[in-house]
């Protein structure tokens, strides 16, 4: 098998999904724009050759690039990023390319906020009310509808970033005056717990592994007010949960992918919604969860999720991963730098000593994620709360 890698050097921990694919004697065609002696030397191991170009914006440079593999390579089998930012242009290389996967049409379904809302309906799974920003006057009468606040963001954008809650009148004024270049859509607010079912399928659509994560506070909150990020990974996965999922991915027909799904779980009844405790749709995203989240469903679960994912991609079922390990509730708290915070690594280390994974975040991902970082795994929920305090306990 010829697999087309793009940018296995960013986020830090995706070579490892090369690193797999390649036990598995995939040939690993890596695509990227870090110059090759600036790889670290676990990307370098982790392919079979490696094609540097100026910039992976340029699809004309990347496409050569694929071009130059096919022609030493032959055909080539698979191409994927696993990078929500690349999901379309990966799509458009398998389309120009013939390549198995989802091609451009497909992406574009669980790409646009508006469009994906279709599929959940199809799934029989509530929605927010929504419509499409297009001036003062007509959100207005939308807001009068549904009421305050209301939620508005890019209709295909990455995470939270530029996703805002509108409070007031002024707020809209506010928004509009700051001014937008992309189209954006406005929802009606839900009020819940956000939580994710995330996992892998197969060529048919069905979950071969999946975990659960909860998020309080929400992404947006965290990147517009600069929060501290906190999340974690259950011990196990909700029945409601999953079987929303499993409906979710059928309706989208996805098909050997990693997915996080987010939803909402709602605090209280809304009418056209649900009950209190009930799940809403919030955002499908067809590539595994962010930053270091892999790892962290890694250490809760006690496998190897990269080698999960390398397994259905060559053999579409798993192979090499033993599923029945010890599971634990695995946190990750995000420190911000415009705190003091009362307790060192060190002195937090010497409390746990069990800390899985502690570091600087990338820039890149430090708006949503946080700066400092620690992951860290627990058999009682009521520990992970206790570390979660000492993390979070400011001078």
């Amino acid at each position: 098998m010829n697999f087309v890698f793009i940018s296995p050097a960013f986020p830090k921990n995706y070579y490892n999904f090369c690193d797999r694919l390649k036990k598995n004697r995939v040939a690993v065609l890596g695509i990227g724009d870090t110059p090759y002696n600036e790889l670290d030397i676990k990307v370098r191991e982790s392919l079979t050759e490696y094609y540097k170009v100026c910039n992976l914006e340029n699809y004309d440079e990347v496409y050569r690039a694929v071009a130059f593999y096919a022609y030493k390579y032959g055909k080539i089998d698979m191409l994927e990023s696993n990078n929500e930012y690349w999901l379309r242009q990966d799509a458009r290389l398998r389309t120009d390319f013939n390549i198995t996967g989802d091609k451009l049409a497909d992406v574009i379904h669980y790409t646009s906020k508006s469009t994906m809302k279709e599929y959940y309906i199809k799934a029989n799974v509530p929605v927010a009310r929504y419509k499409f920003v297009e001036s003062l006057e007509k959100d207005l009468e939308f807001i009068n509808e549904v009421g305050y606040p209301v939620v508005v963001k890019p209709d295909v954008g990455v995470g939270a970033e530029a996703t805002y809650k509108i409070e007031s009148k002024g707020d809209l004024v506010a928004f509009y005056q700051r001014g937008f270049n992309v189209k954006y859509i406005m929802e009606e607010y839900i009020d819940g717990d956000i939580t994710s079912l995330d996992g892998i399928v197969d060529s048919n659509s069905n979950i071969v592994f999946c975990d659960n994560e909860v998020f309080p506070p929400s992404i947006m909150d965290i990147v517009n007010q600069n929060l501290e990020c906190s999340y974690y990974v259950n011990k196990e996965v909700p029945e409601d949960i999953k079987d929303v999922g499993q409906r979710v991915l059928k309706a989208f027909n996805i098909r050997k992918r990693y997915f996080h799904l987010e939803f909402f779980r709602l605090k209280h009844d809304k009418h056209g919604l649900g009950k209190a405790g009930d799940i809403v749709a919030l955002e499908v995203n067809m590539r595994p969860p962010g930053g270091f989240t892999p790892d962290i469903i890694n250490f809760g679960q006690s496998l190897d999720t990269y080698q999960i994912w390398a397994d259905v991609i060559c053999y579409d079922e798993i192979r090499n991963v033993n599923l029945n390990y010890p599971k634990y509730y695995c946190v990750f708290f995000g420190r911000r730098d415009r705190f003091k915070y009362k307790y060192s690594f060190d002195e937090i280390k010497a409390e746990y000593p069990f800390i899985q994974m502690h570091g600087i975040m990338d820039e890149v991902l430090a708006k949503d994620m946080g700066n400092e970082f620690f992951i860290a795994r627990f058999e009682f929920k009521e520990d992970m709360e206790k570390f979660k305090k000492m993390v979070s306990e400011k001078k």
